[in-house]
Parts: structure tokens; sequence; C-alpha cells
């Protein structure tokens, strides 16, 4: 008895899927029992399964209909099962009843298995850290973690906070919030972002953003608040099982009335539960979900992508969006004919190396990524607010500013320099000049440059009959240049905030669904405004991730057209999933009243109409369309 109780405890303990799984053995066992007739039993082994499987959807029924009066299939099976155990077909009742759990157990796997890409997020929520103080170590909770904190981290350890490296060089694994397989070199400078694994370098690192504002936790927020229910056509389907429950009950009562044969009454119950039809919607979301979130995409809710699909034009902000968000240098022009213009590159990067400016920053950013020799030492470096910057290089006094400041020093700028310049300013560009000792040593010009998959997605997201738009603060030259190299034929330049909700409301007044991408703060209202909202995670800031229905994890819009096509495959599932099983009911119903079909063989038809439907919507897990 000892033993047996331990054993008890043990499967208590056990988690509820492996719980199911262990019932449905148990009751798999008992009805071969019970038609093959294995083992004399003075009762038929089938009450295993009534009891194992049955109970619990009773039960279940029961207290929906008690505390909500929540009308659900629970109530049609619970009414099938007492039917068929009173007419002494304890056989068909355990068949229900098995095959119900057994549906039951595969929708909770398919949800398991479209959640599980998105909930791995929340395990892997760094636990401590190792804070620098004084020079001593100390490890402690990672929440405790301070803005303005050092902390170092060691090889294989996860990086608890978003931070800025110091010292060190590594290489870290960003698959958690990049999908990217291969390690990310780092260096001082670069950023950090907790979750993500260091693998080969111990480095230093001052913490940015800490506890729920840290990468990590922001995109658990948005994974928690993920909820196939929100959908509007699940809402249907449930609506539609009410009725189903009262037209199913007076069908029964009618067809035993007219026939007098109480068996085809049940059938019918057995049959006309509408376990398929609401199992049909929310398996197809939540499986849709989990694709997209392998894809880099963490849906809010379902309705988002019902939307989606609907969406007939994509406005996009241009900055951080379509493109990096960040300047690039584009072109060094030399103006004097014994200066190269790397060498041109190297004195303007020695001249901005100590600037906090972006502009300077960016000049000394792209140098190192372009060359593997030191930045030149300078001297003597002072800013000039509103002007650019002074410093002694190799002995020459070198400037590096705007156009006003080589008028005040005195530095005349040729008239092809200038027109070569105005041109670049006409595209949008900003354009650093750089002098030594008095005179116009040439140019740096720099841009915003254009993400390498967005032609690419542009054009596929044409393809699939959506209409992009550009809608951007920047002046009206430089969205042209942008809009023509995407071969986007709509633009609105210099739009502020009220002016991107004005052209979203305008079109939806037109009887057009619109989803917004942006990045910035300015595109939150915009998001709101919107159909669907999509927000750059990566980049985007807190507010208009939080504005929008989805966010793109790693900033990687070519997978943009990849979620607008899963988003039209998904409402093609379930409009799939509803049309069977609703004909499938109504069928099975038909031949249950002319007595064709026996509680036994009913319950058979009617649940394998529900695996159907979930292995229907359990295919959209890896779907992806044919060439893209």
């Amino acid at each position: 008895m000892k033993q047996l109780m331990e054993k008890l405890e043990q499967f208590l303990e056990l988690g509820g899927t492996k719980k199911e799984i262990v019932l449905l053995v148990l009751s798999g066992i008992s009805l071969l029992v019970s038609i093959f007739d294995l083992v004399p039993l003075p009762f038929d082994a089938a009450w295993a399964a009534i009891i194992l499987c049955g109970i619990p959807i009773i039960l279940e029924a029961i207290i929906g209909l008690v505390t909500a009066f929540d009308i659900k299939a629970d109530v049609l099976v619970s009414l099938a099962l007492i039917a068929s155990v009173c007419i002494g077909e304890d056989f068909a009742a355990g068949e229900v009843a098995f095959i119900m759990q057994l549906g039951g157990l595969l929708e909770d796997l398919t949800v398991a298995r479209a959640r599980a890409g998105i909930e791995k997020l929340v395990h892997l929520t760094p636990q401590t850290a190792r804070v620098l103080t004084g020079g001593e170590e100390r490890v402690i909770p990672a929440e405790q973690v301070q803005v303005g904190d050092v902390l170092r981290v060691l090889p294989g350890e996860t990086v608890p906070v978003d931070g800025v490296i110091l010292s060190g060089q590594t290489s870290v694994n960003q698959a958690v919030m990049t999908g990217e397989s291969l390690p990310v070199d780092k260096t001082v400078g670069d950023t950090v972002s907790s979750g993500t694994v260091n693998q080969f370098g111990a480095f230093e690192m001052k913490a940015d953003r800490v506890g729920e504002d840290s990468s990590i936790q922001r995109m658990i927020r948005l994974v928690q608040s993920a909820d196939a229910g929100k959908a509007k056509i699940v809402g249907l389907a449930d609506r539609w099982a009410t009725w189903i429950v009262v037209i199913a009950l007076s069908a029964a009562a009618l067809t035993w009335l007219f026939s007098g044969q109480i068996i085809r009454a049940v059938t019918i119950l057995v049959v006309f539960c509408p376990c398929a039809l609401v199992l049909a919607t929310p398996t197809a979301i939540m499986a849709a979900i989990g694709n997209a979130t392998r894809h880099g995409f963490l849906v809010r809710e379902g309705d988002a992508l019902e939307r989606l699909a609907t969406v007939s034009r994509i406005t996009f902000d241009k900055t951080g969006t379509l493109t990096y968000g960040t300047p690039q240098v584009v072109c060094v022009r030399s103006a004097c004919g014994d200066l190269t213009e790397q060498r041109l590159y190297a004195l303007c990067a020695a001249a901005e190396q100590f600037s906090e400016h972006p502009l300077g920053k960016a000049v000394l950013r792209c140098y190192r990524q372009e060359n593997t020799e030191p930045v030149l030492p300078a001297q003597n470096f002072h800013i000039i607010p509103g002007r650019g910057v002074s410093a002694v290089v190799e002995g020459q006094e070198l400037l590096a500013g705007n156009r006003e400041m080589m008028e005040e020093h005195g530095v005349a700028v040729p008239e092809a320099v200038q027109e070569a310049v105005n041109r670049d300013l006409d595209q949008g560009c900003t354009v650093i000049y750089v002098a030594a000792d008095s005179r116009l040593a040439g140019t740096v010009t720099l841009s915003d440059t254009i993400r390498e998959e967005s032609v690419d997605t542009v054009r596929r997201l044409q393809q699939l009959k959506v209409q992009p738009v550009l809608l951007t603060g920047d002046h009206e030259n430089a969205a042209r240049t942008i809009a023509g190299q995407l071969h986007i034929s709509e633009v609105h330049a210099g739009c502020l905030p009220e002016d991107k909700l004005r052209w979203i409301e305008e079109y939806q007044n037109g009887g057009e669904a619109v989803c917004m991408i942006g990045d910035g703060i300015n595109d939150a209202p915009a998001l709101k405004k919107a159909n669907v909202g999509i927000a750059m995670g990566g980049v985007g800031s807190d507010i208009a991730v939080d504005a929008a229905d989805i966010a793109l994890v790693d900033d990687e819009v070519k997978e943009l057209p990849h979620l607008v096509a899963l988003s039209k495959r998904m409402m093609v599932t379930i409009r799939c999933n509803l049309c069977f099983s609703m004909g499938l009911n109504f069928l099975a119903i038909a031949l249950a009243i002319t007595g064709i079909l026996n509680p036994v063989v009913g319950a058979l038809v009617h649940n394998a109409g529900s695996v159907l439907v979930i292995v229907n919507s359990a295919l959209l897990l890896k779907w992806r369309k044919a060439g893209s």
C-alpha cells in the first residue's frame, strides 16, 4: 500500500501533458480490452476510459454552466457521454471521451510547440551579474544592477543587462534576440543586449538599460501579451459553437420523438459536438504566431495577423526602417592635388576622434571599420559649438566642420567643390568641410544608407498586391532619392507626426486597410492609428514598440513579406478549417438521423475531423511561401 501511495504521489507531480499522455495510454488499453474482450471482467473495461477521460470533461462542463452559464462543446460532449452510458453503449461513451481528450492533447502540443520559440526568452533571462566596485568583483542578482554600474562578463556567460563595452574584445551569440546563427564580433564602444551569450573573450561593460528596461524584458512583456483568443474570428467561432449546441439538442430531441429510437438521438449528440469548429481558429493563429516568432516577429495578439491579412497599403518611415538610421561615410573628395582621399579621410578621423557630435562619431566609426591602421594622434582638440572641431594632427592645424566654419576662418571654397557639395546636399546628404593650415583640404560626405534587404523587400510586397508608401520627416529631395532607389512611387516628405496620422486616416477613409512600420517616438501615434502597427524592436524606441501590434526583433525588414504572406495563409487555413468542420458536422448529423451512423462510428468520424483540423493548423508552423 505504501508503494502504491508513493507511485500515486509521483504521478500527481507529473506535468499536465505527461498526465494526459498517461491517462490516454491507460484509456486506450481499456478500450482495446473492451472491444476484443481480451480479459474477462465483471464490468466493461471501457469504463476505465469513461472515468479517466470522461469525468474531467463532465466536471469542466458543470463548472462552466454553474459559474458562467457557459454553453460550449463540453456540455454537448457530456450529454453524449451520459446518454451513451444510459442506453448501454459503454464502448461508445469511452471512445468519445478518449478521442476528445486525444484531440485536446494534440491542441496543447500544437500550441506548446508554437509558443516554444517565444517562451525561451523567459527562460533565458539572466539571473546574476558580476559587478566591479573599487577593483573588486561581486556577484549579485541581475535585477539589482543599476544604470552606470561596471560589469564583467566571462566567456560562456549571459549578458545580464543592456550596455556598452568599455574594454575587451569578444564574439557574442545574439540568436535569442536576432536569430543570427553566427556570433557577432564586439569591441570597445559596441553595444550588447541582455540575454545574449558571450562566447570567447571576457569584457567589461557599463550598464545602460537595466531591469524592466533591458532588451530581454521588453521582449518578454510583448510575449506575455500575445493571446490568440483576442482575434475577432475566434469569438465568432465561439458564438457558432453555442448555437450548434442548441441545434444539436433540438435535432436529437426531434429525432427521438419522430423515430422513437434513442440511439439515433445519442448519435446526433456525439457527431454534432462543435469541437473541430472551436479548434479551427485558435490552433491556426497560435501556429502562425509560432512561425512568425522564428522569423524575428513578436506578435502581441492574434487579431493583428487577422488584420494584417486585409492590408492593401504599407506605410514606411524612412530613417531606421528602410535605412540603417545611422550616418555612413559615402564619399571623400580631396581638393588638393597632393593629398589623396585616403589621407584626407585619415586626417578627418583624427580631428574628430574626441568629438561627441553624432557626425564626428560616425566619421571615426566608419574609418575604423574600413581601415586597419590606427587613428592618427591629435593634440589641442577644441569643439566649436554649431560649427565643428579643430585639432593639431602631425603638425597641421585641422578644421573639420560646416561652411560657416570655413568662412569664419578665412578658408576659401572653390566653386567646383561647392557645386559637388550642393549635389550631395540635394540628395539629403551631410557634408563636412576639412581644412589644413587655413587651406581647404577636401570634403567628407555622410548619408543614411539603405538597408541591403530593403529593395527586395519592397519588390516582394508589391508582388503580394500590397502598395508601399514612404512617410518621412526628411525633406523632399532626400525622400525622393531614397524612394527612387527603392522603386516606391508614392512619397510624402516633411511629415510631422500629425501629418502621418492624416495620411493614414485618408487611406482608411478610402476603404483601405493600412499597416504602418516605424521605429521612433514620432511614429508612435501613426503606429496606433494604423490597422496594424509594426515597430522595429531592435533600434526602435520603447514608446514605438508599446504602440505597435507587432515588433520586429532583429530589424530585418526582409522578413516582412513573409509575415504578410503568412497572415494571408493563416486566414485561408482558418476558413478551410471552419468550412470543413461545419460540413462534416452537417453530413454526420444527416447520416445519424437516417440511422446510418451509430454512436461508435459517429464518434470516430466526428473526432477524426477535430484531429484533421489540428493537423492542418500545425502545418502553419513551418510554412513559407514558395520562392521566398
